[in-house]
């Protein structure tokens, strides 16, 4: 019977996304229909399962990996300093004070979350509807970080200040909810240790990561197929801090956490993560959702009146903890996204899931009001998406074109400037010679400057931009202007150099900083070879309808899907794919990978489309 359920339980997981894709249904998290059949197959409805010890076994195992998972989605570059200075661009462009950094922000608004609340729960207890103040706090105070990333994936936010805005607040409501349970369980648990002894969580963990700080740097020389070495580290990371986390009277969850965390400070490669994904939400994690709706039995728990009275009371204490948050939105982003914002991070259900197993362990919450704090939880997976996906429109700030900004203007630089100003960059042009800007400022903007140093570049905003083009005839000049915009933070700069024995000796050097650079004479000797070797060369450079163009892939909707499926695959050509600096000649079958760079030709408005959406870090 035991494997009769569980057959029954992976046919469940199986159909479950097919339908939602046939059916077309994407205002509701995978995670929560997984949770509505569990309901509907198991006592609450059918009765066609019946959880075992085999079935809780592997349910326990997936909210472990669930919890890593979530762990390593965390971004720790978002809490780096950065730049507060307005660029001249941010000036025409910015609606908010930029002051309001997505850290500062989510830092305003989870604590709200967290006053609000303490009242609530403070609400519930002296009104006696529920006694437990510390606990209705955590679970009050929770967010589901899966499900709010799912949604910011779907709306390709995740790169976007409003999205890592939004992602921040849901790591501090599962990260700050867990280290309250963890207290919780210490404090009130009949097995716990010292609270002193959970420092030791967070010293072995700091010990795996000094020890394992070198390993993804040599790993890609000696892994094979037969070994994944990668998955390997994570179940061995996953163990160890689950056994530490257990022997210290911590909760599981709390050791998966962390080792999700240490696993990301390990900065592991694309691949692994989507590997560790196909393992968890392939098998384990969808076995602990569907397992859930299982094990509520709506039959008994609709039954009782205190239970229908609970469940509304629930979903709205969920609702209104979350509702300070729109002041604070308000400060950056528009009234409509601010509600928006607001209605995702109301969204919570893992870390639910996770408190409530705890609270029923420990015998301090009755099955009637795990049940409705399950249920209540369940109603805001299904109103907060939808009231997201309802008034979330693009920000102002996140329609701002390309900067490009040239340092040197002559005549091949402002002829490129003037074809990109068509498209969908901004162009802006420094010069410190009075007779090219006489000459040029009436067709490209250029601004006039005495000097060139890297101070006064860096004074009036020229390296605030997306892209630094150093096209000076000085290639002395133009080595230092690159370290220097390098040292300042500037993502792409390619230089130009006339005179090859000054490239020779600083080429490698720029190149190791990740400098692009080019020289003229060579350039032209690659095209005239070109011409000579394919005669269409030419033809297609002057093409005035289709182009070449190379991007690289980081929108994971465009990723493990062969060419022949892109939706767009009528509309370009791929030509090469290079992969781990190799070149690939692909064909309708290659599939296409995260970090890929694709070189494909197109019709140039298309195609210009096309490579925005590549390109879009999702």
């Amino acid at each position: 019977m035991d494997q009769v359920s569980l057959v029954i339980i992976l046919l469940a997981a199986l159909l479950i996304p097919l339908i939602m894709a046939k059916f077309k249904i994407n205002s509701l998290p995978t995670a929560v229909m997984e949770i509505i059949v569990g309901i509907v197959i198991g006592p609450s409805v059918f009765n066609f399962v019946n959880t075992s010890d085999l079935i809780s076994q592997l349910s326990t195992i997936g909210v472990i990996v669930l919890l890593f998972l979530s762990g390593l989605e965390i971004d720790f570059s978002l809490f780096k300093k950065r730049r507060t200075a307005l660029t001249p661009l941010e000036q025409k462009n910015a609606v908010n004070t930029p002051k309001y950094s997505p850290v500062r922000l989510s830092v305003y608004a989870y604590s709200t979350i967290i006053v609000l609340s303490l009242l609530l729960a403070a609400a519930f207890k002296v009104s006696g509807l529920f006694s437990d103040f510390w606990l209705a706090a955590i679970l009050f105070g929770t967010i589901s970080l899966g499900i709010v990333i799912a949604a910011l994936k779907e709306q390709e936010l995740l790169s976007k200040a409003f999205g890592q805005t939004i992602l921040l607040i849901s790591v501090f409501g599962e990260l700050v909810p867990m280290m309250g349970l963890t207290l919780y369980a210490s404090v009130y648990g009949s097995n716990s240790q010292s609270l002193w002894l959970l420092l030791l969580i967070l010293a072995v963990a700091a010990l795996l990561l000094l020890r394992f700080k070198p390993f993804f740097r040599f790993y890609q020389n000696i892994n094979k197929s037969t070994t994944q070495l990668d998955i390997r580290l994570a179940f061995f990371l996953i163990v160890t801090m689950v056994t530490v986390a257990k022997s210290v009277g911590a909760e599981n969850i709390l050791g998966a956490f962390v080792a999700g965390i240490v696993l990301k400070l390990l900065n592991p490669s694309e691949t692994t993560r989507e590997r560790l994904d196909a393992i968890g939400y392939g098998f384990f994690i969808p076995i602990f959702f569907i397992t859930t709706g299982v094990d509520l039995n709506l039959r008994t728990l609709l039954t009782s009146g205190k239970t229908l009275l609970l469940i509304p009371l629930f979903f709205l204490a969920y609702m209104v903890a979350k509702i300070g948050g729109y002041w604070v939105l308000k400060l950056r982003f528009k009234q409509a996204n601010a509600l928006a914002g607001t209605a995702l991070t109301a969204t919570t259900m893992t870390m639910v899931l996770a408190v409530l197993r705890v609270a029923k362990s420990m015998k301090t919450i009755t099955s009637d009001q795990s049940g409705a704090f399950l249920l209540a939880a369940l109603l805001t997976c299904v109103i907060s998406p939808l009231i997201f996906n309802k008034f979330y429109s693009a920000e102002k700030e996140d329609l701002v074109k390309t900067a490009v900004h040239f340092i040197g203007a002559n005549l091949s630089t402002v002829s490129v400037a003037q074809q990109l100003r068509k498209g969908w960059y901004d162009v802006s042009m420094y010069t410190n010679h009075p007779e090219n800007y006489q000459t040029y400022h009436a067709q490209v903007p250029v601004t006039l400057m005495e000097n060139f140093t890297a101070q006064d570049l860096q004074d009036h905003g020229v390296f605030d931009t997306d892209i630094l083009v150093l096209g000076h005839i000085d290639a002395e000049r133009n080595y230092e202007l690159a370290k220097a915009a390098k040292a300042y933070g500037v993502r792409r700069i390619i230089v130009r150099f006339e005179d090859r024995n000054v490239l020779n000796e600083h080429e490698d050097e720029l190149r190791e900083l990740g400098v692009e650079v080019y020289n003229t004479p060579e350039a032209n000797i690659t095209l005239l070879r070109a011409l000579i070797e394919s005669p269409s060369t030419l033809l297609l450079l002057n093409d005035t309808e289709n182009s070449i163009y190379e991007v690289r892939v980081l929108n994971h909707l465009y990723t493990d899907v062969q060419i022949k499926n892109l939706q767009f695959a009528q509309d370009i050509t791929i030509s090469q794919v290079i992969r781990n600096r190799k070149l690939i000649a692909p064909n309708g079958n290659t599939t296409i990978m995260y970090g890929d760079r694709l070189i494909f030709t197109g019709n140039k408005q298309t195609a210009a489309q096309i490579r925005q959406a590549l390109a879009t870090a999702n």
